[in-house]
Formats: C-alpha cells, structure tokens, sequence
C-alpha cells in the first residue's frame, strides 16, 4: 500500500464519526397526522380558568349606575404625560400578597387568592351591593407572562395581554424551535398552590393538542431541551478542536505533497 492510499483511508476513517454523528430526525410537528387533504376531528380539551396566585398583578375596576357612587371603589392615580401638561387616568394594579389578598378601596382586605377571576369577581360584586346598586366588576391580569427559554431563537419572557395562550404560540414569539431543539421533549413547568408540576410535552405526537398543558398558565415557563448533537458540541474543548482540525491539516499537507 503507498502513501497517498495510506492516507486517503486515513482521511475516510477520520471523517467517518462525523458522517455517522448525523443521524435523521423528524423537525416537524404533528407528525403522526398523516397525509389527509383535510381532516376534521372534535376538540377534547377544555381549558380552564388560572387560578389567582400570590405575587399576580391586577386590575380590577368597578361601574355602577351611578358613576360617582362608583369613583371611590377605582383605583386611580393621575399621572402627568412626558412634555405635555394634560393628566390622564392610570388604573394602578392590585397586588395579591402571599397571603392571597388585596387592599380594596373602602372594603379593606379580601381574599381572592386560590379563586379564578370569574369566582373573584363574584365575591367582591358580593361585598359591593353593601355600597352600590348595581355593581358591575372586571378583572384583568397586568402581569400575565410565560417564559420560554433552551433551544429557541428568542429566549425571553413574554407579556400576554389575551390571557390566553398555547404552547405553539409561545414557542413562534420567542421565534421557534433551532435545529438543536429537542422536539419530543418540551417541558412546561408550573407552579400552583405550593406545587411544582413539570410535564413533558412531545411536538411530533398531535396529541399535545388535548394535553391539558397545551394551554399555558401564568408565569409557566417552557425549556427546549437540546438534542444530543448539541450537547456533545458544547462539551467539546477549544483544545480538542484544535487537535481534530491540527491531524486534518498535517494530513492535507503530506497529501499534497505527494501529490507534486
């Protein structure tokens, strides 16, 4: 056997880890949906209200037949705009304290934590009929946000003025999945009442779809988790790659060389 074949099984043999280290994986979602042109099928997930928990933000303002009966029970400030001498109304957030509890104007401190916003309103309309005619109470989340972070373009936490969201729709605002992300695995990690749930959602199966995780909840955050590859790659040392890219080298300059 001469050099130059010597060499050249070298190089096959040297790449050969590389060739193999790719191995074919399924980037798509609902895989298992099938080819059909069109298919319908019912939903089976019913999704449910969040449940008030301490440290959420919110605003809660109260109507009235009578406006100015209602004005003491809203919490407002005025606040000054930036360059300009007009003031506008601020609905200032309630915030719910580890105890489950608010400081309401007049009323004093409820306990609205453990309750979801329709059964909230509902007690606190209760204890305003003490005060007002016809009471109307709405309740919006200031601070409801889900955090994405692992194998995504845009890892951040995100702000959802809806309430309302799916685990696709927040994975597309931090801009989707990388070639790295690990789509049989995505954790969705909640806590709730004192209990941390993590559930393992896979992308490629349709039945995510009916999981009752599909939906988040404030403050969950989902991990991508990345693939093998990815993991190999970071555990790789600048010294190792230096040794690998080193031998590829020497062996390309003892090639050409015999190849003169």
């Amino acid at each position: 056997m001469n050099n130059k074949v010597f060499l050249n099984r070298f190089l096959i043999l040297l790449l050969l880890p590389l060739t193999f280290s790719c191995s074919k994986r399924n980037l798509g979602y609902f895989s298992n949906y099938g080819d059909e042109k069109l298919l319908t099928e019912d939903i089976t997930l019913i999704t449910t209200q969040p449940i008030i928990q301490p440290g959420d933000l919110l605003q809660i303002t109260v109507s009235d037949n009578n406006p100015i009966a209602a004005a003491p029970f809203n919490k407002i400030n005025f606040k000054e705009e930036n360059n300009e001498n007009a003031s506008s109304n601020v609905q200032d957030g309630y915030l719910v304290d580890q105890n489950g509890i608010i400081d309401f104007p007049v009323i004093g401190r409820i306990k609205i934590g453990g309750q979801t916003k329709a059964n909230a309103k509902i007690s606190i309309t209760n204890l305003l009929t003490n005060y007002l005619g016809n009471p109307i109470v709405s309740i919006r989340y200031l601070n409801y946000k889900v955090t994405v972070v692992g194998e995504v373009k845009n890892p951040s936490t995100f702000l959802v003025p809806s309430e309302r969201i799916n685990l696709i729709e927040a994975l597309s605002m931090a801009g989707d999945l990388t070639i790295y992300g690990k789509r049989e695995n995505v954790m969705v990690i909640n806590e709730s009442n004192g209990v941390r749930t993590v559930s393992h959602l896979d992308l490629n199966d349709k039945a995510i779809l009916d999981s009752p995780n599909f939906y988040l909840k404030p403050n969950d955050i989902v991990y991508v988790e990345p693939v093998k590859a990815r993991k190999d790659q970071s555990s790789l040392t600048r010294s190792n790659i230096s040794l690998v890219l080193g031998v590829i080298s020497a062996a390309s300059l003892i090639l050409l060389n015999i190849n003169r």
